[in-house]
């Protein structure tokens, strides 16, 4: 996928500050640590464009990114090991149902899993929520690059099983090697067509 541009818009608490030029979104969840910053900046070829950080739970709002002046990259707060109070974090769930629910743009919610470690309940309550909701995933298995190609297929079975997918629909993603990179453009560029 060739990036013309991407470029930081704007962040919102709820729907008052969501883009309403009716472009198609595509949002990004997963639990604090599962590298979701990384894998956008990755899939842009902009290093800097989704702040990282080696504090879980940067991300506070819902980021917009508008790519290619087409449609929009939506970044949504990570959920579980976040270091942030309990107060703030409670109000994440809200905001995020909010968007998710209500924003009449969204196309399909790209769910990260960190291929090293079985599903928390966190990530099992977003994948029942997203399934009893209707509301299309594309399960990506981040950090590819950090299991051997033999150990693969049993990790995958693992998050597929937590998910109730099939192995095979699960999209493997290093963010350093660019692997599963033309993979997850082909799934975004089908939910951004529809």
């Amino acid at each position: 996928m060739k990036i013309t541009s991407a470029e930081f818009i704007k962040a919102a608490v709820n729907s008052r500050g969501w883009p309403k030029d009716g472009k198609p979104q595509v949002a990004f969840a997963g639990r604090s640590n599962v590298g979701k910053s990384s894998l956008i900046n990755s899939l842009v070829n902009r290093r800097g464009l989704v702040k990282t950080s080696s504090t879980p739970g940067k991300t506070r709002e819902v980021n917009f990114f508008l790519i290619n002046g087409e449609y929009y990259f939506v970044d949504l707060p990570g959920f579980g090991y976040a270091r942030v109070p309990g107060r703030v974090q409670a109000d994440w769930g809200p905001m995020i149902e909010e968007y998710l629910l209500q924003c009449p743009d969204l196309r399909a919610v790209i769910f990260l899993l960190d291929i090293r470690h079985e599903p928390g309940d966190h990530d099992r309550m977003l994948n029942q929520w997203l399934s009893g909701n209707e509301i299309p995933a594309v399960y990506v298995a981040t950090k590819a690059d950090k299991i051997s190609r033999g150990q693969r297929h049993k990790h995958l079975k693992v998050l597929a099983d937590a998910v109730g997918a099939d192995p095979r629909d699960i999209i493997e993603y290093s963010s350093e090697t660019g692997e599963g990179k033309p993979k997850l453009w082909d799934a975004i560029k089908s939910a951004v067509s529809q």
